[in-house]
């Protein structure tokens, strides 16, 4: 069974800082999409049209886990909204997402990130003028971690590159965890990479 707080994992998987060091062993196009500065949505639409869709996987108002209350400086036994998502393309999935959102900065937001139905944060979030990258942390995460509920549901490969944001809105934070799935890491490389010089 996967744990009561993600349908994700069975266990929270290690994360490493980003430092100029690590980048040297991730595969190009991983790297492509751990350094996209960009809606990671928009890139996905730009190569299926029309065709990109959410399916909710898990939203409940739970803890989260250690070392993401330690990023957001959040109380362990607090309950934040965690919500998570695969983005596909018809049969094809191609991102998994799961969010931490505290209520003040849903209470701030203003935008009904509680209330995203099937929505892709990233067309909330990225609205945001004054939307602030605070810190990016990356994975590679084993099978050994991943749910069975969700390798059920989807066929996942031995190992999967990840990556986390800390965004600031209006200086309450929320984290972003994303993981990119082959058929993903197969597009045609139209990131872009801009500034991603963030707190770490």
């Amino acid at each position: 069974m996967p744990c009561n707080n993600s349908f994700l994992f069975l266990k929270e998987p290690t994360w490493k800082n980003n430092r100029p060091d690590l980048r040297h062993p991730i595969p190009t196009a991983a790297k492509s999409w751990i350094y996209e500065t960009s809606s990671l949505t928009q890139r996905l639409r730009d190569s299926y049209p029309g065709q990109i869709q959410v399916k909710i996987l898990f939203h409940q108002w739970k803890p989260a886990y250690p070392s993401e209350c330690a990023l957001l400086k959040l109380d362990h036994h607090r309950y934040q909204l965690i919500r998570e998502v695969l983005l596909h393309a018809g049969d094809t999935p191609l991102i998994l997402a799961r969010t931490i959102l505290p209520e003040k900065t849903i209470k701030i937001a203003k935008r009904n990130l509680s209330h995203l139905g099937t929505r892709p944060l990233g067309e909330v979030i990225f609205a945001y003028p004054n939307l602030e990258r605070r810190q990016l942390q990356i994975s590679h995460i084993a099978k050994k971690y991943w749910s069975p509920h969700l390798s059920e549901q989807t066929k996942l490969p031995d190992n999967i590159w990840g990556r986390r944001t800390v965004y600031v809105i209006q200086n309450q934070p929320l984290l972003v965890s994303e993981f990119f799935l082959p058929a993903a890491l197969s597009l045609t490389n139209n990131s872009h990479h801009g500034d991603f010089s963030v707190k770490t």
